[in-house]
């Protein structure tokens, strides 16, 4: 299968249970850094099924916030789960976003620019759908380093198939790095650009929650997973189960780092 072929995400629940409850404590990481004013209008670019807008409408007091992903499905999921009056949901492209000029205070872009074809575009989309004074920020995970979650997984698949090498995002992906981060927004002209990492724990309780959402087909490393025959599959999962930190009580404490990167529209 081909890497756009497994970069497939369509379907919520699924999405949920693999990564997106691990988005949700990231996205407030972020607002924490960010320490945005109340009562802005915010841009959610690439929104999925919500995460970051949820966690403004929780902590940024935001006059509005528009999300925007390319998803159907993803944007049915968060329509259905954040009934917020002041959320609009739209379906559209990170490269050519259906919004006016300068008619956002901030826009953001969670977990998404490396999935993106020309990363580059959306950013001069979202610096072009900002005030002057206003803020871009984006976020993406780590995959080379510490998104121990992924990182397990592919390094026990490419042990145990050398192919799977070219499906790793931290391979793939080497804009998730802060240094090409900082460098895509100085080349939008965004000014004061800066950046940080944002950290968090991904506790599971057992073998199976580490394991299970693997199974769901949403993303590169569940949908290699599914690619797989039961018996390479099951293979797979042995690999990854005698390499993870197990303690005694069955639970496995891993690590998830994003980088981050925000800069002024002048």
């Amino acid at each position: 299968m081909t890497t756009q072929g497994m970069d497939h995400w369509a379907v919520g629940d699924s999405y949920e249970r693999y990564v997106g409850r691990w988005s949700r404590p990231v996205a407030a990481k972020l607002l924490d850094w960010l320490h945005p004013s109340t009562d802005l209008d915010w841009l959610d670019v690439g929104c999925g099924t919500g995460a970051l807008t949820r966690a403004l409408l929780e902590r940024a007091q935001p006059h509005a916030v528009t999300a925007i992903d390319p998803s159907a499905g993803f944007i049915e999921h968060g329509r259905r789960r954040v009934t917020d009056a002041r959320v609009t949901w739209r379906v559209g492209d990170a490269q050519d976003l259906p919004v006016e000029t300068n008619g956002f205070d901030a826009a953001a872009a969670a977990l998404v620019l490396n999935f993106v074809p020309q990363p580059a575009r959306a950013v001069e989309e979202m610096a072009r759908a900002v005030r002057p004074g206003g803020t871009v920020a984006a976020y993406v995970w780590d995959y080379a380093g510490r998104m121990d979650l992924m990182r397990h997984f592919w390094d026990a698949a490419v042990e145990l198939d050398p192919a799977a090498a070219t499906l790793d995002e931290g391979r793939r992906f080497p804009l998730c790095q802060p240094a090409p981060l900082a460098a895509l927004f100085t080349s939008a002209g965004l000014e004061g650009v800066d950046g940080t990492a944002l950290e968090i724990s991904t506790p599971f309780r057992d073998f199976d929650d580490y394991w299970t959402p693997f199974l769901g087909g949403q993303g590169p490393a569940p949908g290699y997973a599914m690619s797989l025959s039961e018996e390479h599959r099951t293979r797979l999962r042995e690999r990854i189960r005698s390499g993870l930190p197990i303690g005694a009580d069955g639970r496995i404490e891993l690590t998830a780092r994003a980088w981050a990167v925000h800069g002024r529209v002048t």
